[in-house]
């Protein structure tokens, strides 16, 4: 077994091996074809493997972001409008709750599009360390004291004099996370225990509370919808990284040849075996150091609050098919086919959609399994395992790629 260091950690190591200056991820184990001039043999059309891939599954799941995240914005904003109306008695109780119940399930559909791009984390998600990604999603790293913190900052306007500005926070105090929090926690108690706590906070009512937590909620929403359109933009502009993926091979590209750009797709499947099988499984469930120890820790669990966490995982497991199905069009299992590797090709299908499966069975939060059925979480475990123990073998082997350095010399 091996042993890290409490998600903190593993979150640095994560994002510090998907990308290296600006977003590069590197590599240290590779198919044994590789060495082959880096590519196989056969004349599988590459280049429509990528075209498919940026245009047919990233690109409407990137531009999908945008638009739940557009929503979740606006329902955000109509349950602010129906706590003053509530508090004020201009709407009844049936009505307030309806617009906090869509405002909660706003959150649900725009994190469950949000985990789909998890896992087709590729240029501008890796950029900077990441920067782009941590502005709309943290995990692990998160302050629910920042953000109670933040909450009175933004009311104030300002911060030591310095007028606020959300865009310039650090994102364990904004973004999906910091919705979470203010939409899902039950108390209204600020959660900050040393000596730094949100001014006023204690003395002020309850309804003043939530006005404040409603109107900090839709600043982040806001916030969040621009870095979703950013990341559109900085993908599908003319010389955004989708074109460059699809350029690869030609006179000028970064990609030499147009194996490179497949194999930088490739990268991407491993999420699943770094993040999802590691992070949010095994963790949890003690087979890595945690908050814990090295016991089953609930503390660990994404998406705790809004007990969202085996949702977060299967939406992962969907995308993963997607990303090597090509969704209808060309996908990694062609390029298996066209190696004559049907068993191999057909295996990773089976294996996902057996974890898909065994994922979307779940009657209880992933805490309460955890607490309740270990075992079922273990199987869970094994099934996403079944996963990447084909895409760390024959899926490298047949396609000559090299594997992500996420994943490279990790058994488990």
């Amino acid at each position: 077994m091996q042993y890290r260091t409490v998600l903190s950690s593993l979150f640095l190591a994560m994002t510090a091996a998907l990308a290296t200056g600006c977003g590069e991820s590197t590599s240290s184990e590779v198919g044994p074809d590789y060495g082959n001039g880096g590519d196989t043999t056969g004349d599988f059309d590459q280049a429509a493997l990528v075209a498919n891939i940026v245009d047919g599954v990233i690109t409407p799941t990137f531009e999908q972001l945008a638009q739940v995240s557009s929503t979740q914005q606006q329902q955000l904003s109509a349950m602010c409008s129906a706590e003053s109306a509530f508090q004020q008695g201009n709407v009844d109780q049936n009505a307030y709750d309806q617009a906090v119940a869509s405002a909660k399930q706003s959150w649900r559909d725009a994190m469950t599009q949000w985990q789909r791009v998890e896992l087709m984390q590729i240029g501008p998600l890796l950029a900077n360390d990441g920067a782009l990604r941590n502005k709309i999603y943290s995990w692990p790293v998160k302050s629910s004291c920042g953000v109670d913190l933040d909450v009175v900052s933004f009311e104030k306007g300002d911060i030591n004099g310095v007028p606020y500005d959300i865009a310039t926070r650090t994102p364990a105090r904004k973004g999906m996370l910091a919705l979470e929090h203010l939409l899902f926690s039950q108390s209204l108690e600020h959660t900050c225990t040393g000596s730094v706590v949100p001014d006023g906070w204690d003395n002020r009512t309850d309804d003043s509370r939530r006005i404040a937590r409603c109107e900090f909620a839709v600043e982040v929403a806001t916030d969040i919808n621009n870095n979703a359109n950013e990341l559109v933009s900085e993908w599908t502009a003319s010389d955004g990284y989708a074109a460059k993926l699809k350029q690869a091979g030609t006179a000028g590209s970064e990609f030499e040849t147009v194996h490179a750009a497949v194999n930088k797709l490739s990268d991407a499947l491993f999420y699943i075996d770094s993040v999802t099988k590691d992070a949010k499984l095994a963790t949890p469930l003690g087979q890595f150091a945690n908050s814990c120890g090295t016991s089953v820790c609930v503390e660990d669990v994404e998406s705790p609050i809004a007990m969202h966490s085996i949702e977060n995982i299967v939406s992962n497991l969907q995308a993963l098919k997607a990303l090597y199905q090509g969704d209808e069009g060309i996908g990694f299992d062609d390029y298996l086919i066209d190696e004559d590797a049907q068993e191999t090709a057909d295996k990773i299908t089976a294996a996902i959609d057996a974890a898909i499966a065994d994922a979307s069975a779940y009657q209880a939060s992933l805490s309460q399994t955890l607490t309740d059925n270990e075992q079922q979480v273990i199987t869970t475990h094994g099934e996403v395992k079944a996963v990447t123990d084909q895409l760390k073998s024959d899926f490298i082997n047949t396609l000559a790629l090299e594997l992500p350095q996420t994943s490279a010399g990790d058994n488990d």
